[in-house]
This record gives structure tokens, C-alpha cells and sequence, in this order.
């Protein structure tokens, strides 16, 4: 039976004007509350609304969701006279120092963190996926691994920073990296060697709680998931669907790994940092590196590998045909951040870029 999966997304305000974000995710997340109830809620920054799927068993069932959840969040912020992008960062607007939401939390938040705060407006993807326990979800994290940077290039989507190219095709990645706990986790032997290195990071205070464990991939600390967190926000609800399915495809091949007694390869930090900066650089156009080696390989030649690799999982969940068409769909067609580009070059107009990243209400 496949896995259980579901998708958090956020999304920026926007001025539907001047298409700068501005601060009004509460009104928007109040109005939407009443068809999405409780998965709707604000973030750190006024600027980001979020939303998430329940839990599906089916791709066709999560796309639904996703649709749905889609169009509700901009049906409300029209209401709201706003309007919700999808892009892993803002295109335009004064973004530093961001508004950060009012609350106990987030007060502690900036005591702890500080600047940093007022420099995290960034919209990401989050795939959660079904475990049976705490220990397997570890052990999958070491099994993905290997494949993070990848995934990484086949979601970029954030190469715009505040009115500016930044050269790279996932900046959100990039911003995110500064974080004390935050990027590819570590290799762990246990759910007891990850329990106690969160417990060194809490009683040093690198950590304001568990909450803030912001490594790529994670055991929840509500659900019983694998949680991915890599991802820019998808522009479009199918290729968000695709991610999730491949993932969810991944997390199978690997929870089968784990069962089967495979340990997983152990790419060395070094290694898996120099390859995310790789594929944030210049996603799956850019000669990366191949994790598993250390040698040079192309993203579109790994995305090739990810999709052999995970091939038996998809067909067991009928989802080949799908991520099959969605990840040669990226390849000829670009990511998210090739795609944005485009779209300012037509005209020479970041609003066009906003323009073409707006959730709509249908």
C-alpha cells in the first residue's frame, strides 16, 4: 500500500498594483480559514501565508487538494483587495527588515535569532510522508541524503531577490543556509544519536526549541512523517504534485533500503554543501557534482538517476506516467527559476514575473 503524503506550501502577499509584497497574511489566512479551516495559518513574516493538504493516499487525490487548497487561499486574498504568489522569494517590494508577526513566539524568535529574522521572506515546499515510527524516519533521512542536491535543482525557483537577478536559480536556499541549524542533516546512526544532538543544540541554544530544527530533511515533531523541506514553492499546483509524488517515491525506495539493512551512503559534509550551492547556483542546467562519487555530473543526468532509482516505487504507486511526463516537462521546458526569467524578458518587467506566479482562484 502506498504511503500517506501531504503538501505545506507558502506564499507571498502582493500588492496586485505594484506587485510588491506587503504585510496582510492575517486577513488573508482569517477569510480563508473558513473553507480550509485549522491548515491555514500565518508565518513569521506578515508578508507569507501558508497552507497545507491533509493527508492523501493517492497522486490524484493530492492534486485535488492541492487545487483546492490553491484556490481557496486566492479566493481570499482577492477578497482581502491582495493577491498570493508563488515564488521562493520576493520579486519585488522593500523586503529588510521584514514584518514579523505579532505573538510570544515570534517575540522569542527575534530575541534569539535576531537579525536574522528580519531577513526570512522565503516561501518553501514542504512534503510530509507517512512513517511507522521515529526510527525509520532517521534512518530514511541518511537514505536521502545522496539525492537532496538534485532535488534541489529540479525545484529552484527564486532567482529574483527584491528587484534584483541574483544570478542563481534558488537565492531562497541560499538565505535559508545562515540559519545555526538549517540545510542537508547530518548522517545518524539512530533516532537516540539524533535525539541527543538536538539536545546538545538545545542546552547550547543554538536551538530555541524543536520547532526550529530547520535541516532539509527531519523527523516531525507533530506528525508521524518524514518531513522534505528543500523545496522552493512550486509556481504551479502540478508541478507541486510532482515533487511530492517523487519524494514520496524516494521515501518508499528508501524505507524499503532501511528494512532490507542497507546502510546508506555517508556524502561527506563537505561534499553535499559544495553540491547545493551547485544546483542553487544554477539548477538543472549546471554541471553539479554526483554526491555518491565525487565527481562531476550534469543535475538533468541526475535527475535521470533519481527517476531509475526511484522507478519501482512509482510504478507500485501508478504514478510513473506522471513524474515521468512532470520531470521531462522541467527538463525541456526549465524550472521555476528559468521560467521567471523568461517571463521578465519578454517585456523587461519584474511585475510580468509576479504576474505569471499568482495562485488564482479556479
Amino acid at each position: 500500500m502506498a504511503l500517506r503524503f501531504g503538501i505545506e506550501e507558502e506564499y507571498f502577499v502582493v500588492d496586485p498594483v505594484s506587485r510588491e509584497v506587503v504585510p496582510g497574511a492575517g486577513a488573508v489566512v482569517r477569510r480563508a480559514s473558513a473553507a480550509l479551516g485549522e491548515r491555514t495559518s500565518t508565518e513569521l513574516v506578515e508578508f507569507l501565508a501558508e497552507a497545507k493538504t491533509p493527508p492523501c493516499d493517492d497522486l490524484d487525490k493530492l492534486g485535488e487538494q492541492v487545487h483546492a487548497m490553491r484556490a481557496a487561499m486566492a479566493a481570499a486574498a482577492a477578497a482581502e483587495g491582495v493577491r498570493l504568489a508563488a515564488t521562493g522569494t520576493p520579486v519585488l517590494g522593500e523586503v529588510v527588515p521584514a514584518p514579523i508577526a505579532a505573538g510570544a513566539r515570534y517575540a522569542e524568535s527575534r530575541a534569539v535569532y535576531r537579525g536574522l529574522d528580519d531577513e526570512q521572506s522565503i516561501c518553501s515546499c514542504h512534503v510530509h510522508v507517512e512513517m511507522p515510527d521515529r526510527e525509520r524516519a532517521v534512518q530514511v533521512s541518511n537514505h536521502l541524503r545522496p539525492w537532496l542536491p538534485t532535488l534541489l535543482a529540479l525545484t529552484a525557483n527564486s532567482p529574483y531577490w527584491a528587484g534584483r537577478d541574483t544570478g542563481h536559480a534558488c537565492w531562497r536556499v541560499l538565505a535559508w543556509s545562515r540559519w545555526p541549524v538549517a540545510g542537508p542533516p547530518p548522517f545518524f546512526e539512530s533516532a537516540a544519536h539524533y535525539d541527543d544532538l538536538v539536545g546538545t543544540l538545545l542546552g547550547c541554544g543554538a536551538l530555541m526549541d524543536t520547532g526550529t530544527i530547520f535541516w532539509d530533511v527531519r523527523p516531525s515533531a507533530r506528525l508521524p512523517t518524514v518531513e522534505i523541506r528543500l523545496a522552493d514553492v512550486a509556481t504551479t499546483a502540478a508541478d507541486a504534485t510532482v515533487f511530492a509524488a517523487l519524494v514520496r517515491a524516494l521515501v518508499q525506495v528508501s524505507s524499503d533500503a532501511v528494512e532490507a539493512g542497507v546502510r546508506a551512503p555517508d556524502p561527506s559534509p563537505e561534499t553535499l554543501r559544495a553540491a547545493y550551492w551547485l544546483a542553487a547556483r544554477d539548477g538543472l542546467t549546471g554541471r553539479g557534482m554526483d554526491v555518491r562519487t565525487g565527481r562531476p555530473a550534469g543535475f538533468g543526468a541526475l535527475a535521470g538517476d533519481l527517476l531509475a532509482h526511484v522507478l519501482p516505487a512509482l510504478r507500485e504507486a501508478g504514478d510513473l506516467d506522471v513524474v515521468t511526463r512532470g520531470v521531462r516537462r522541467l527538463l525541456a521546458g526549465g524550472t521555476g527559476a528559468e521560467r521567471q526569467r523568461r517571463a521578465y524578458r519578454r517585456r523587461g518587467r519584474l511585475t510580468d514575473v509576479v504576474d505569471a506566479a499568482l495562485l488564482h482562484d479556479r
